[in-house]
């Protein structure tokens, strides 16, 4: 999130530094924000009981007036997550899904409770980094999420334990969109120890001539 100068608000109430602080952040706030600037937390809960902040996670506010955005809230909440298969794609325009749970992948190492609710995808060191980016959600705010070659190739790695139907969708707005990028496509496919797999996929749903496909990932 970002922060401001507070050497620039000392006439400035802690409440009136907070609010600019909502407004430089599309209308949220974290406790680790506001003390990391010397304004004890207690004054986020005044504004919740004047009914100028509501708490939407741990540590986590909101303006009352402001729009919810989920995807925003949760990578608030747990900071080790990317968004990953179907929701990564989603935040692209590339998935219809619209489950109540979150597709997002940590190390290996990393666990929360709070996962127990989502599609948690396991994955090395090595490769957690693999195709990362910063995207959008549709309110405007930044979450991290993987780039639509590294997600092409995950829903791939990952089908059976996916909807088909929606890997299907996928994967032809894909291959169909100016984005793609069939050379990283089939890199991220051999990082990721699915290149046969991908190959194999891609070369049943591509409506060009093979031959041309070929020469990707020769």
């Amino acid at each position: 999130m970002k922060e401001i100068n507070i050497n620039e608000f000392k006439k400035e109430s802690f409440i009136e530094i907070i609010k600019e602080l909502l407004k430089l952040n599309n209308g949220y706030v974290t406790s680790k924000l506001v003390t990391s600037l010397g304004i004890h937390r207690m004054y986020l809960k005044i504004m919740v009981e004047k009914g100028l902040l509501k708490k939407v996670g741990t540590g986590i506010y909101m303006s009352v007036d402001g729009k919810q955005d989920d995807y925003f809230i949760f990578s608030l909440d747990l900071e080790n997550i990317i968004y990953s298969h179907f929701s990564a794609l989603f935040l692209q325009g590339f998935s219809k899904n619209k489950s109540s749970k979150f597709y997002i992948t940590v190390c290996n190492n990393y666990f929360n409770y709070k996962l127990k609710k989502h599609n948690v995808f396991y994955v090395n060191k090595d490769i957690y980094e693999l195709g990362l980016i910063e995207v959008k959600t549709k309110f405007g705010n930044i979450v991290k999420a993987y780039d639509l070659e590294r997600s092409i190739c995950d829903v791939i790695k990952s089908r059976k334990r996916l909807d088909l139907d929606m890997v299907k969708y996928s994967i032809k707005k894909y291959l169909k969109s100016d984005k793609r990028d069939m050379k990283k496509l089939f890199w991220y496919a051999e990082k990721l120890g699915c290149k046969d797999e991908v190959i194999d996929i891609i070369s049943l749903l591509y409506d060009g001539k093979l031959e041309d496909l070929e020469a990707y990932y020769e």
